[in-house]
């Protein structure tokens, strides 16, 4: 039983680090397409109601947000390494280390998805409130990208997901664990062994 604990908790650990490295891509990717199309629009950034299309300021106004989104997936980078400097994803007994980083991977991973989304909703409301018909005018005449999907706002629901997913199991993995130790101890206690 234990060899299936143990691979499970290998594959949690690396699965986790890799939707970090995910959200961290996502937060490089975010702006993209805004900039694409909404950059130009902005007359002067000095006063970011002078613009061609009514409502573009959203690009300048997720500036903010986007330097946190960036600095807190790398912070979640670190947290996931926490698994491995502790060697959760391979140590068959856990020790107060083990559960440390588990639960500073899983508080942060709540925290970050939570006030993720919120400001992720916030910015796509303010985003349809665009102009669309002067934003795809303004395209045309400067050949610049038109775009009314909410795509990469909407693709933080699948991102975020997957933390979330991997953040109950790695915790579901944990209580495992401790229900194996803890049958382990009392078959030793009985003199009887533990069964590998």
């Amino acid at each position: 039983m234990y060899k299936k604990q143990v691979k499970l908790q290998k594959i949690l650990c690396l699965a986790l680090l890799a939707v970090s490295a995910m959200i961290f891509l996502y937060s490089l990717g975010i702006m993209t397409d805004l900039y694409d199309a909404l950059y130009s629009t902005i007359r002067s950034a000095k006063n970011l109601d002078k613009s061609t299309v009514t409502g573009s300021r959203v690009y300048y106004d997720m500036q903010d947000f986007n330097k946190q989104f960036l600095g807190y997936s790398i912070i979640m980078i670190l947290l996931c390494l926490t698994l491995f400097i502790t060697n959760t994803q391979n140590r068959r007994k856990y020790y107060i280390g083990n559960y440390c980083a588990i639960g500073l991977v899983s508080a942060g991973g709540i925290a970050f998805t939570v006030w993720a989304h919120g400001q992720i909703e916030i910015y796509k409301a303010q985003f349809l409130q665009i102009n669309f018909e002067e934003l795809a005018e303004h395209a045309a005449k400067r050949k610049t990208l038109y775009t009314d999907s909410t795509f990469w706002f909407d693709i933080h629901y699948l991102v975020f997901g997957l933390l979330v997913i991997g953040i109950v199991l790695l915790i579901a993995n944990a209580i495992w664990k401790r229900k194996l130790m803890k049958d382990e101890q009392i078959l030793i206690a009985q003199g009887k062994g533990a069964a590998a």
